[in-house]
């Protein structure tokens, strides 16, 4: 029997994404890895959903099974009321311009060879018959670059932190319902880590994005987030609130990720 852990939200109409039983095994029979293990829950619209758990515990496989990179054992997913979960050829890639992703490396996202606007403009073959001068132009001052001072420059001209902007502004261009930030920050130092994190909570605040935020950092995860959900060995053991969850954990396992988080009287000492 699946335990349902899922958050309190609005009903049907404010749900974005619904995961349902969702399973994904490697291998076969007993020595069959259970990366995603029927796990259900819902994400609202227009807020930020946290997916934390070390590495190992099976939250990128999720997000690669709810953005259709990779097929499920078993379980739905259903983006916008529309079940998902088998969809082939052109429903496929209009889910993938409805379900959006920004991943951990960013710099090899990049052909070094060419220019943000070549990159950027390689989006023209999803987007149809679209301004996509205008597009670009439109995301990039989204994520607070000035379209100016990046369309002409090449990867290595950019900060880690600009890069990671830039991806989140090529996702923007498809105008997504969800956008999923796959430890988006992990490679980059604090100060520019910041700056990523504000631009999805400004894309929450001001255009009513949907994100679906995976972090290992449940520091992160409290700064960030409307919504907290906890995975351990591909199983979803913990969901609610900020509140609910980072200031009363009810998990063994939830409390020691908090535990590993450092406090400033522990960054005073060193």
């Amino acid at each position: 029997m699946t335990t349902k852990l899922t958050p309190n939200v609005t009903p049907d109409d404010g749900v974005l994404l619904r995961v349902d039983s969702l399973t994904r095994l490697f291998g076969r029979g007993e020595d069959a890895v259970r990366a995603v293990d029927d796990v259900t829950f819902d994400l609202p619209r227009g807020g930020i959903t946290t997916i934390v758990g070390e590495s190992g515990s099976g939250k990128s496989t999720l997000a690669r099974l709810v953005l259709r990179l990779m097929e499920p054992t078993s379980g739905t997913i259903t983006l916008n009321g529309r079940d998902v979960t088998r969809v082939r050829g052109a429903e496929l890639k209009a889910h993938w311009r409805q379900a959006q992703a920004v991943f951990q490396d960013p710099f090899s996202a990049f052909n070094q060879f060419f220019t943000i606007r070549w990159m950027l403009d390689r989006s023209r073959k999803l987007l149809g018959a679209v301004d996509v001068e205008e597009r670009m132009t439109t995301a990039l001052e989204q994520v607070g670059l000035r379209p100016k001072d990046m369309l002409d420059k090449y990867p290595h001209q950019l900060s880690g932190g600009q890069r990671q902007r830039v991806m989140i502004a090529r996702a923007l261009m498809m105008h997504p319902t969800l956008l999923i930030a796959d430890e988006a920050t992990s490679m980059l130092d604090a100060s520019l880590r910041a700056n990523v994190l504000n631009v999805l909570v400004d894309l929450r605040d001001n255009s009513g994005l949907s994100v679906m935020f995976i972090t290992h950092d449940i520091g992160q995860a409290c700064y960030i987030s409307d919504l907290v959900l906890v995975m351990k060995n591909g199983k979803l053991i913990e969901s609610g609130t900020v509140d609910e969850v980072i200031f009363n954990p009810q998990q063994e396992y939830t409390q020691r990720l908090l535990a590993d988080v450092p406090r400033l009287h522990d960054l005073s000492d060193a």
